[in-house]
C-alpha cells in the first residue's frame, strides 16, 4: 500500500512538474518570473482580464487549452486501452479495436471534403461517425455468437469498411487544399486546440473516467474469465456493454478533438501494468494518471523540437513502437507482466 502511494505520487509530481514546463517552453518561451505572475495572476480575475500582453495570450489562450487536452485525451486511450484489453482478454487490444477511430477519420474527412470543414462541424461529424462505427462493430456481433473475438473481428470488418472509405474520399479531395488537411487530421495533432475543445474533451471525457472508475472493481473477474465474473454475480454482457460504451465515447471525444492518435492506448495499459500490477482497483487511476503525462510529454517535445512542429501522432509511434516491443521483450512468459 505505502509503495503504491509513493508510485502515484511520484507520477504525480512528475505531471505537475510536466504541465509547468510546457506552460514555460515553446517557441515563445516564457521566463520565470514571467509565468510567476501570470500563475498568481489567477487569483486575481481582475488582473487576468486587465492582461492583454503577449506571454498572457500565449499561456492562457494557446498553451493551458493545450495541455488540458493533451493530458484529457492520453488519460481517455490509456483507460480505455486497459478496458479493452481485459474486456477481451487479449494484450493486443487497442482502443480502436471496434472501430472508433477508423469511423471518426472518415467522418472528419466527409466534413473537411463536402461540408466545408469548419471546426464545430469537423468534430460532431468525426465524434458521430466514430460512435455509428462502433454501433455497425456490435450490431454485428450481437447478430453472431456474441463472443469477445466475434465482437473484435467485427470491428476489423467495420475498420476496413471505413478505411476504404477514407481512402475514397481521399482520391475525391482537391491535392492542393483539402487532402493536405485530411492527411494532416488524421496522422493527430494539438496544433489548433482551443477552449472550446477543451470544454468539449472535458464534458466527454472527465465524466467516462469517472464512471470508469467506480467501475472498475468488475474488471478484475472479468479479466480472468465470463465463468468467474458470472460466479461473483456480475452481469457480463451489460457490465461488458457499458464499459464498451463509456470508452468508445471517451475515444470518440478524444479523437474528434485532436485527430487519431495511436499506441498510446496500447503501450500506456502494459506500461502502467508493469509499473503498479495488475489489480484494476489501482491499475485505472494510475493509467489515466500515466497517459496523460505521457501525451503532454509527447506534444510538449512536438512543439519544441527543431525544425517545425510535427503531429504528435508520429511521436507516440516512434516512440511507441519501440516500447511495446520491449516491454513484449520483456514479459515473454506473460504478456499482462503479471
Amino acid at each position: 500500500m505505502i509503495k503504491t502511494r509513493i508510485t502515484f505520487s511520484l507520477a504525480f509530481l512528475a505531471l505537475v512538474s510536466t504541465v509547468l514546463t510546457a506552460a514555460a517552453v515553446g517557441k515563445y518561451p516564457i521566463d520565470l518570473a514571467t509565468f510567476g505572475q501570470l500563475i498568481a495572476s489567477l487569483f486575481d480575475p481582475g488582473e487576468i482580464a486587465g492582461r492583454l500582453d503577449a506571454p498572457a495570450l500565449v499561456l492562457w489562450t494557446v498553451r493551458l487549452p493545450r495541455i488540458l487536452m493533451a493530458i484529457l485525451t492520453g488519460a481517455a486511450l490509456s483507460v480505455s486501452g486497459v478496458v479493452f484489453q481485459s474486456l477481451f482478454k487479449n494484450p493486443l487490444v487497442s482502443p480502436s479495436i471496434l472501430g472508433v477511430t477508423a469511423g471518426a477519420n472518415f467522418g472528419a474527412a466527409i466534413a473537411m471534403l463536402w461540408v466545408g470543414g469548419s471546426a464545430t462541424l469537423l468534430q460532431g461529424s468525426a465524434f458521430v461517425w466514430g460512435l455509428i462505427a462502433v454501433a455497425l462493430a456490435c450490431q454485428i456481433g450481437r447478430h453472431g455468437d456474441s463472443s469477445p473475438t466475434t465482437l473484435v473481428l467485427a470491428g476489423v470488418i467495420i475498420s476496413a469498411l471505413f478505411m476504404a472509405g477514407l481512402s475514397y474520399i481521399k482520391c475525391k479531395a482537391d491535392p492542393l487544399g483539402q487532402l493536405p488537411a485530411i492527411v494532416f487530421w488524421t496522422m493527430g495533432s494539438f496544433t489548433s486546440v482551443a477552449w472550446n475543445d477543451a470544454v468539449w474533451g472535458m464534458g466527454l471525457i472527465l465524466p467516462g473516467l469517472v464512471l470508469t472508475h467506480f467501475l472498475r472493481w468488475g474488471l478484475n473477474p472479468m479479466a480472468l474469465g465470463e465463468e468467474e465474473a458470472l460466479s461473483l454475480g456480475i452481469d457480463v454482457p451489460l457490465r461488458r456493454a457499458a464499459h464498451i460504451i463509456i470508452a468508445t465515447l471517451m475515444v470518440a471525444a478524444a479523437t474528434a478533438a485532436c485527430g487519431s492518435i495511436g499506441w498510446v492506448g496500447l503501450v500506456i495499459p502494459h506500461m502502467a501494468r508493469m509499473i503498479i500490477g495488475a489489480d484494476h482497483d489501482v491499475l485505472v487511476p494510475f493509467a489515466a494518471l500515466l497517459g496523460g503525462l505521457f501525451m503532454l510529454c509527447m506534444d510538449t517535445l512536438a512543439r519544441i523540437l527543431p525544425g517545425g512542429e510535427i503531429p504528435v501522432g508520429i511521436l507516440t509511434a516512434i516512440v511507441g513502437a519501440p516500447c511495446f516491443g520491449y516491454l513484449l521483450l520483456r514479459n515473454r512468459r506473460s504478456p499482462w507482466g503479471e
